[in-house]
């Protein structure tokens, strides 16, 4: 039993290792949704037909859109909890 135990364990952390927007146990609601956002940030950007639709929607050519949208996933959740101004 131990042994599928730590095979588990294993097989987790890997997956963790490789997608690091997949969270863990102390992963707080600021990361979760920071990876979120990001995540679909990159759907959007990686995906000629969505992009055409949001420049579109926009106003906006493709290239200004990417732009803002790179822009945005810089710090896409404002301060995190606890952060205040110097």
């Amino acid at each position: 039993m131990s042994e599928l135990r730590y095979t588990a364990n294993t097989q987790l952390e890997q997956l963790h290792a490789r997608y690091t927007g997949t969270g863990h146990a102390d992963t707080t609601k600021y990361e979760w949704l920071t990876h979120q956002h990001r995540d679909t940030l990159a759907a959007i950007i990686g995906h000629p037909p969505l992009l055409g639709y949001v420049s579109i929607a926009d106003g906006e050519c493709q290239a200004r859109e990417r732009f803002e949208l790179i822009e945005k996933m810089v710090q896409p959740c404002g301060k995190p909890p606890g952060k205040t101004d110097d």
